[in-house]
C-alpha cells in the first residue's frame, strides 16, 4: 500500500508543472508596480479577513511543519499529538498577545515595530540580522526537503537530480518573492491552504471510514502496530533516548509555542490588515485553519501507523518525514482507481505547493527586512522605485546562497536547522517584542542585549544537542560531541533572552529608564489601542 505506481508519478509530475505555471502567472498578474512600496510590502492591505487569515495560516504551516508533525505523530503517537497542539497554541499566543500591537506599531517589517519604540540604525540592523538568522535555517530545511520529497514521489535516487530540484525550486522562490511581493505570495499561500486542507480532509475521512468512524479503534490499531503500545498512547517515545525526557519535552514545547508565534515571516502578515478589527478576524480564520490542519494531520499520522506499521514508516525514513504521504497513499487501499490516483495527486501537489509557498514567504520576509531596515530605513532618501528594486535584488541576495547551502546539506539530518529557527524566535525575537510592546522601562541597551544575547545563547548551545551529534539520526551521526542534555535550547536560552533584556535595561541607569518610560507613555495608546479614528 506504499508503492507509487507509474500513473501516480506521471500525474504528480504533470500536477507539479501545472502548479508552477499557475502560481507564476498569479504572481505576474498580481505583482506590484515598481514604484509602489505599500503595494509591494503589504499588498495595499486589500485582502479580506478570510483570505488574509488563510495567508497567515499558510505562512505558519511550512513544509517542515507538515512533514515533521506527521512523522512524529506516526512514530511517537501521544508525543506527536502534543507537538501538533503546541503549534496551535503558538498561533493563539500570537492572536491574543501580539497581533494587534504589532499591527498598530509596525509598518512593513519587524524592524519597524521595534524602531517605533527605539529608533536608530543599530536597532534596525540588528533586527534584520536576527530576522535572517532565524529564517535562513528554515529555508534550508524547505529547499533540501524538496529534493528528498520529489525523489520519493517520482522514484529517482540520483543526487544530481535532487540538486536540480533544489535549484529549480530555489529559483522559483526568488521569482515569487521578487515579482509577486506580499499580495502575490499571499495568493500562493491561499491556494496552498485550500489544496492542503481539502485533500487532507478527504484522506482523513477515508481513514476514519476504514476504522468504522471510531477514533478509539484507530488509535488502538496504531498502538498495536507501533511496537510500543503503552508509551505510544501515554507519551515518552520522542525523547526516550535523552537523560531528562520530561524536561526535554517541556523545553521543546516552549520553543515551539514562543518561537512559532514570533518568526518574522508570520508576524509580517499582521501589517497587511487595515484595522484592528480586521487583524482579529484574520487571526480567527488563521487559528481555525491551523486547528483543522492539526486534526487532519493527527488522523493521517495515526492512520499511517495503523495501516502500515511503525517499522514500515521508519524504513522509508527514520525520522518519519514521509509518513503523511504514506498514510495518504495507504488510505486508498492496495488497488487504486483512476479517481483515487487523482485524489492522491492532489495530496502530493499540496505538499509541493507548501514547499514553494513556504520558501517564498520566508525569502520575502528576509528581502523586505534587508531592503527596508538596512538600506532604506536610515533616512537615506531612497525613492520608492529604488527601494522596491532593492527589495527585489535582496530576494536574489538572500536566495542564491541559501540554494547553494541547501544543495550541500541535503543528505544530512535537517532537524537541527528547523529547531534552530524556532529557538531563535523564542529566545531573541519573543523577548524583544514582549518587552518593546509592554514594558515601560525597557531601553535600547536592553533591546540590543536581548536580540544579540538571546541569539548567541542559542548558537552556542545548539551544537551540543543530540540533534547535531551522538545519535544515528543526528546531523553528524559518526561524531559525538553532545554535551547539552536537551534536544532544544529553549529551557535555558529563553530565560536567558528575557534576562539579557532585563539586565541591559537595568544597567542603562535610572535616567535612561525614565526617558524610555516617557517615550513609551507617549505611544502607549497607539500600541495598545491603535491610531485614533477621526470622527466623520
Amino acid at each position: 500500500m506504499t508503492d507509487f505506481t507509474g500513473a501516480t508519478r506521471s500525474w504528480s509530475l504533470v500536477a507539479f508543472c501545472a502548479a508552477v505555471t499557475v502560481t507564476l502567472l498569479l504572481c505576474i498578474l498580481t505583482g506590484p508596480d515598481s514604484d509602489d512600496l505599500d503595494e509591494f510590502y503589504t499588498g495595499y492591505r486589500s485582502l479580506s479577513p478570510v483570505r488574509n487569515g488563510l495567508a497567515i495560516a499558510g505562512d505558519y504551516i511550512s513544509a517542515a511543519t507538515v512533514l515533521t508533525i506527521g512523522g512524529v505523530i506516526a512514530l511517537c503517537g501521544y508525543d506527536g499529538v502534543v507537538l501538533a497542539l503546541s503549534t496551535l497554541l503558538s498561533l493563539l499566543v500570537l492572536m491574543f498577545l501580539l497581533a494587534e500591537p504589532l499591527r498598530n506599531t509596525g509598518k512593513f517589517t519587524m524592524g519597524d515595530a521595534l524602531a517605533r519604540r527605539m529608533p536608530g540604525r543599530a536597532v534596525r540592523i540588528t533586527a534584520c540580522a536576527v530576522t535572517i538568522a532565524a529564517l535562513v535555517p528554515m529555508m534550508l530545511v524547505q529547499l533540501a526537503s524538496t529534493g528528498q520529497l520529489l525523489a520519493f514521489i517520482l522514484g529517482f535516487s540520483d543526487s544530481s537530480m535532487k540538486t536540480g530540484c533544489i535549484v529549480g525550486v530555489g529559483a522559483l522562490m526568488i521569482a515569487y518573492a521578487a515579482i509577486g511581493g506580499m499580495r502575490g505570495t499571499a495568493l500562493i499561500q491561499i491556494l496552498k491552504m485550500v489544496a492542503l486542507l481539502g485533500s487532507g480532509v478527504v484522506v482523513a475521512v477515508l481513514i476514519l471510514g476504514t476504522f468504522h468512524w471510531n477514533p478509539g479503534t484507530l488509535f488502538n490499531a496504531a498502538a498495536d502496530r507501533s511496537g510500543a503500545r503503552p508509551e505510544f498512547l501515554r507519551g515518552g517515545l520522542q525523547f526516550a533516548g535523552g537523560p531528562h525526557p520530561r524536561l526535554d519535552m517541556i523545553s521543546t514545547q516552549f520553543a515551539i509555542v514562543l518561537g512559532g508565534a514570533c518568526l518574522p515571516h508570520v508576524t509580517m502578515r499582521m501589517y497587511t490588515a487595515n484595522s484592528a478589527r480586521q487583524v482579529r478576524r484574520s487571526m480567527s480564520w488563521a487559528v481555525s485553519s491551523v486547528a483543522l490542519f492539526v486534526l487532519v494531520a493527527t488522523v493521517i499520522g495515526i492512520g499511517a501507523t495503523a495501516l502500515i506499521g511503525r517499522a514500515g514508516i521508519a524504513a522509508a525514513d527514520p525520522r518519519g518525514h514521509t509518513a503523511y504521504l504514506l498514510g495518504s497513499r495507504a488510505a486508498f487501499g492496495p488497488e487504486v482507481s483512476r479517481t483515487e490516483t487523482l485524489l492522491f495527486t492532489t495530496v502530493t501537489t499540496a505538499i509541493f505547493l507548501t514547499l514553494l509557498a513556504s520558501v517564498a514567504g520566508m525569502t520575502l520576509a528576509c528581502a523586505n527586512s534587508l531592503a527596508h531596515d538596512v538600506f532604506a530605513g536610515q533616512g537615506s532618501g531612497l525613492s520608492p522605485q529604488r527601494e522596491t528594486t532593492l527589495a527585489r535584488i535582496s530576494a536574489l541576495v538572500v536566495g542564491a546562497p541559501v540554494i547553494a547551502l541547501a544543495a550541500l546539506v541535503q543528505d544530512r539530518s535537517l532537524q537541527p536547522l528547523a529547531t534552530l529557527s524556532f529557538c531563535l524566535g523564542a529566545s531573541a525575537i519573543a523577548p524583544a517584542l514582549v518587552y518593546s510592546l509592554f514594558w515601560r522601562r525597557f531601553t535600547r541597551t536592553g533591546l540590543l542585549s536581548t536580540l544579540i544575547g538571546g541569539s548567541l545563547s542559542v548558537l552556542l548551545l545548539m551544537p551540543g544537542t543530540r540533534l547535531v551529534s551522538g545519535s544515528p539520526t543526528s546531523a553528524f551521526p559518526d561524531a559525538d560531541f553532545d554535551w547539552f542534555p536537551f534536544t532544544t535550547t529553549g529551557l535555558v536560552s529563553i530565560p536567558l533572552g528575557f534576562a539579557f533584556g532585563w539586565l541591559g535595561s537595568l544597567l542603562s541607569g535610572r535616567r535612561t529608564a525614565d526617558q524610555e518610560r516617557k517615550r513609551y507613555e507617549a505611544i502607549e495608546s497607539l500600541i495598545l489601542a491603535g491610531p485614533r479614528q477621526r470622527p466623520s
